[in-house]
């Protein structure tokens, strides 16, 4: 358990990062089709998909991220800047300053009662497969025995993007963070929401989504990989499509997504009422395809436009 465990140590801040789990990993939405406002006008500047809601006397962007990528990785082109630049308020999924001091309580939800095992939950078949991926990424099977099903298919869906090179300090909120002094910050949920999210899932929730974790080892790099390569296009239509393979459980979806997104379009529409320029940065899996914050707020009789260059 202990060399296990200690691996975990390495990854749990990509995690707490985001409970919504790497947007473009764990993430689904649902496609729709994409429509005359999303096509790109002459002389657009292709890049990570951004959008505006706007009033009177109020402008909120919104940019959907990814939160961890490999070093090196090129996405703030001038249009990004320049939004990001004349705002006064940076808004992410959670605090970021409240990430640092989250690993306590992710392990501390995540842990079964003393006395369980995570394989001894498991049917044999799903056991055998769960544990061959184990030795595939180089941990012992008895690794993650102390963890919840949903903790340990987050910790599997992660180590193979990790070890492929993607890091969170590298990610769209830790530069934004970097960039950020003199601007007011705050999240859209607390630490402890996004845990709940996993932690409250039925048992057989998680070991279902333990089971899809497992069957995504093999191809999570690969499956990340894609995903970036639509977001740095702009693509959100065809990054939707992307992510809606990687989540088949539809309660999964909505308890990840829908909720969350029609929760994030009330507070929106809410900031509306206050003057000023606000940068909402979260998971791009929130900002692509049916369900989007896009469509929640359009929902509420607001306009919102993509910013192209």
């Amino acid at each position: 358990m202990a060399a296990g465990f200690g691996r975990w140590q390495k990854v749990r801040h990509v995690v707490a990062g985001s409970m919504a789990a790497l947007s473009l990993v764990l993430s689904g939405c649902v496609v729709g089709p994409a429509s005359l406002a999303e096509r790109p006008p002459i002389g657009a500047v292709p890049g990570p998909a951004l959008w505006q809601v706007v009033d009177e006397d109020t402008t909120i962007y919104l940019f959907g991220t990814v939160h961890a990528l490999p070093q090196g990785t090129q996405w703030l082109d001038p249009r990004i800047q320049r939004a990001f630049d004349t705002s006064d308020e940076l808004v992410t999924e959670v605090d970021l300053a409240t990430i640092r001091n989250s690993g306590a309580s992710l392990a501390g939800a995540g842990m079964l009662p003393e006395g369980q095992s995570l394989r001894d939950l498991m049917q044999p078949d799903n056991r055998e497969a769960f544990e061959a991926a184990l030795v595939t990424l180089g941990l012992p099977v008895e690794a993650f025995d102390r963890m919840e099903p949903w903790l340990a298919a987050m910790s599997l869906s992660l180590l193979p993007v990790v070890r492929a090179g993607y890091q969170a300090d590298a990610g769209v909120e830790s530069a934004l963070a970097g960039k950020a002094e003199g601007k007011r910050r705050s999240g859209l949920e607390r630490i402890e929401d996004q845990i709940a999210l996993f932690d409250t899932l039925p048992m057989a929730a998680q070991l279902a989504y333990l089971d899809q974790a497992v069957n995504q080892v093999p191809s999570a790099s690969t499956s990340l990989d894609a995903m970036v390569a639509e977001w740095l296009a702009g693509d959100a239509e065809d990054l939707a499509a992307l992510i809606n393979a990687e989540m088949t459980d539809s309660d999964l979806h909505a308890r990840l997504l829908t909720r969350r997104n029609a929760n994030w379009s009330t507070w929106i529409a809410d900031r509306l009422a206050q003057p000023g320029t606000v940068f909402v940065a979260v998971g791009a899996g929130h900002l692509a395809g049916r369900g989007s914050v896009q469509e929640q707020l359009r929902k509420r009789g607001l306009r919102v436009t993509r910013v192209w260059q």
